[in-house]
């Protein structure tokens, strides 16, 4: 595993024990900083460069906020020119957002911020908030899914890296559960309009485990419907870790890949649900398909 020091800014490269580290969940734009990209130098450039390096600064300078040493950004941390490492990569990348200390939740598209919410902001302000945060395009991604499961700790910056909420705590100012200030209660209802952009409950949101047999393998794929992907194939990839499988990556199958991986779910669960799906081109509203696999979430 490449991990980016907050110290010094260089990649430093792991195998077997990993340091604590920070890792950043956002939407790809454009000037994206790769690994090729990523400068040799201690200093970063400046944000003119790239538009990439600012929120790999916000990465790095919140982590070193935290007291951590080291943070991942997809970006820059993975070689994807070569195929193993960009295999080994995605078949880890549940483990790592999981084994991670917290994870920033990047939301380039929403500027309202709760950094400032006291006794005197008003409903629309509020309102604006909710709206702002339930329409990011982050939401809609196929990645997002395990990146918003799979850590202990998720915090939400918007686009200027304000602080917009702690998912797993009622507020990050709040110090008792039973203090009822404003700040809570939005924070409370944040979480809510969290759980209407994606789907999944309050309750998922706190305690999933892609190991436990709680929840039904048609109700993860419910989760990832709608999703969109630049690649087809990552439709079927970016939900491995969510079914707690692992399989090789063949970019140039197109649709295969997501029946390939409903077999591999397959040889893990005895989950007749995976045949319960909904067919879209039926000329009936709905017609239930059983004993056959989909051809996408």
């Amino acid at each position: 595993m490449r991990l980016i020091n907050t110290h010094t800014l260089k990649l430093e490269e792991f195998h077997g024990s990993i340091p604590p580290y920070a890792i950043l969940s956002h939407r790809w734009e454009t000037e994206e900083v790769t690994f090729d990209d990523y400068p040799t130098q201690v200093d970063l450039p400046s944000d003119d460069a790239m538009k990439g390096f600012r929120k790999i600064r916000y990465c790095v300078d919140q982590a070193k906020k935290d007291g951590l040493d080291y943070c991942w950004v997809d970006t820059c941390c993975i070689d994807k020119s070569s195929s193993a490492e960009l295999t080994e990569a995605i078949n880890s990348m549940y483990a790592w957002y999981r084994d991670s200390v917290i994870c920033y939740i990047y939301l380039s598209d929403v500027s309202t911020s709760i950094t400032a919410v006291d006794s005197r902001m008003d409903d629309e302000t509020a309102a604006l908030l909710h709206y702002e945060i339930g329409s990011s395009q982050w939401f809609r991604r196929g990645w997002t899914l395990q990146e918003l499961l799979a850590p202990r700790r998720r915090t939400f910056y918007n686009a200027s890296w304000s602080k917009i909420m702690d998912l797993d705590k009622p507020d990050g100012r709040v110090s008792r559960v039973e203090s009822r200030s404003p700040a809570y209660q939005l924070s409370v209802g944040l979480t809510d309009t969290i759980a209407i952009a994606t789907g999944i409950s309050k309750d998922v949101l706190k305690t999933f485990s892609s190991t436990s047999t709680n929840w039904s393998v048609a109700l993860k794929m419910s989760w990832a419907s709608n999703r969109q992907t630049t690649r087809i194939e990552d439709v079927a990839y970016s939900l491995m870790g969510i079914f707690d499988i692992n399989m090789p990556l063949l970019y140039g199958e197109g649709a295969k890949a997501f029946l390939r991986l409903q077999e591999e779910i397959m040889k893990t669960t005895y989950d007749h649900t995976i045949f319960c799906w909904s067919d879209p081109s039926a000329t009936c509203f709905i017609r239930f398909v059983y004993g056959d696999l989909a051809g996408s979430p």
